[in-house]
């Protein structure tokens, strides 16, 4: 197949959207089909990535948030993009403004499409004080993804908001693992000494650092005795939260080899938020064999079965958090227990297994497409 990947985000920015779109290309790599990426301008985007070309669009970065970048493109150039490289499939990755350009243009062109859903932008509206533009923005995610033949969420309870909110033809597609790289066997105990050296249990996060991850809630573990916390990551409330967690450990940004001998060092892995879609950051944990406890809203309910490798607790129920992340600390045998329960989980969620589904949903809007335009010869 030849496949046109749109995304909103890409390297070197690093986030839940480049990790997939990078992945994504590297199976199309593998398996023999050939690809294009387009995505916002920034410093040093490659030229090509994973042997397929990257083009970029003029973009400016978010005032609020430099990581985000937002592209300023008229839609004739989508369609000659598109026009010069004659997809099979269009993948509109996040789609807000890239991606809705680009499912224009493929409609135009008749080319099938896949949009993948992945960041609840709506309920972030609310979170951030502008609950006046949930609404629109709900009105705004409706019509992009109206425009695709087929819209991949990343959860049960994702897929089943955006059919509430009046979404068709919507489908499950998750996230992959890489189960070599996040594993138990990277744990060292020199690095757990060092943050532990009295033997205490290690309690860690890991993800951006903002409002809508809720780390603050943290502060409701922070005096469990005879625990450290590890906070891994980056983000605008890293100065507060300094000022909430004065005794936690902050390891600033993490990625590849270090990031996973750090996840794999945590005993008891909390993560607070509740407008998570998937939940990448608790697979990872789940792949290191660490137990994880987060509220049982969106993506985290897909990916803990509450009590055997982890536990999830209502939303807002900060004292029943605390009160489970003591069970564990207290319980060396079932945190032992729920580590092997967690990689078993694992082992059949690697990114090999996800992205071959990925090119069956793209079989499928090609057959779709195919079914129902006329052959006219």
């Amino acid at each position: 197949m030849r496949v046109a990947i749109a995304t909103e985000s890409f390297l070197p920015q690093v986030n839940g959207v480049t990790n997939s779109v990078r992945r994504v290309a590297e199976h199309l790599r593998d398996n023999g089909h050939d690809a294009i990426i387009i995505a916002p301008s920034d410093e040093n985007v490659p030229s090509s990535y994973a042997g397929f070309p990257v083009t970029t669009l003029p973009s400016v970065a978010l005032p609020m948030y430099q990581d985000v970048r937002m592209a300023l493109t008229p839609s004739f150039v989508l369609d000659k993009i598109l026009a010069d490289f004659a997809p099979d499939v269009l993948h509109a990755a996040a789609p807000f403004l890239v991606g809705s350009a680009a499912l224009v243009a493929a409609a135009h062109f008749s080319i099938p499409s896949v949009a993948v859903y992945q960041t609840d932008v709506p309920s972030y509206a609310a979170r951030y004080g502008l609950g006046l533009l949930e609404t629109a923005a709900w009105n705004r995610v409706r019509d992009i993804h109206l425009l695709a033949n087929l819209t991949l969420a990343p959860s049960s309870p994702a897929r089943d908001q955006l059919v509430a909110h009046g979404i068709p033809r919507v489908k499950i597609w998750g996230r992959g693992v890489d189960t070599e790289r996040f594993a138990p066997s990277h744990r060292d105990e020199a690095l757990h000494d060092s943050w532990a050296p009295a033997g205490e249990v290690v309690i860690g996060y890991m993800g951006r650092l903002a409002p809508e991850k809720q780390v603050a809630d943290l502060v409701h573990c922070a005096d469990i005795a005879g625990t450290r916390l590890v906070i891994v990551g980056d983000g605008p409330s890293r100065k507060t939260l300094g000022a909430a967690l004065p005794t936690a450990h902050f390891l600033g940004r993490l990625g590849g080899d270090e990031l996973a001998r750090v996840t794999a060092t945590i005993d008891v892995f909390v993560h607070p938020g509740e407008l998570e879609t998937f939940g990448q950051a608790i697979q990872e944990a789940l792949a290191s064999g660490v137990p994880v406890i987060a509220p049982a809203k969106g993506g985290p309910q897909d990916l803990i079965k509450s009590g055997r490798w982890g536990f999830l607790y209502p939303p807002g129920d900060l004292a029943l958090m605390r009160a489970l992340v003591e069970q564990l600390v207290a319980d060396t045998a079932r945190r032992l227990e729920m580590s092997l329960a967690a990689r078993e989980f694992t082992s059949s969620r690697t990114w090999p297994v996800i992205c071959a589904q990925l090119l069956d949903y793209y079989r499928e809007v090609i057959a779709m497409t195919a079914a129902a335009v006329p052959d006219l010869r």
